[in-house]
């Protein structure tokens, strides 16, 4: 990850940015790598949009208000830091490593 975006933080704090950005609306915030590229991208998916997002999803963060309101209320921020805390990274370098091998 630290290639492509320089470093783990920098591709945390664009993964949250992303996120946020969708806070209190509807949508995902995805990070994917892109098979054609050969790159990591964090992409937001918004309005029950369906169909790949440039590339083979990783990590998935749903930011429709569903997920979040009821625990934390208008509070996003609190629910993305939980998200994070909870984040299976083993789970997400088999995904890796899948797709780094041409395939989801």
């Amino acid at each position: 990850m630290g290639a492509a975006f320089g470093s783990f933080d920098r591709w945390e704090a664009d993964f949250r940015r992303t996120g946020m950005s969708l806070a209190g609306g509807s949508g995902w915030c995805v990070l994917v790598y892109n098979l054609h590229t050969r790159s990591l991208h964090n992409h937001w998916a918004w309005d029950h949009m369906h169909g790949a997002i440039a590339g083979v999803p990783l990590l998935a963060l749903d930011m429709y208000e569903h997920s979040f309101h009821m625990d934390y209320g208008t509070a996003a921020a609190k629910y993305v830091d939980a998200f994070f805390r909870n984040i299976d990274w083993e789970v997400v370098d088999r995904r890796y490593a899948a797709a780094l091998r041409g395939g989801g």
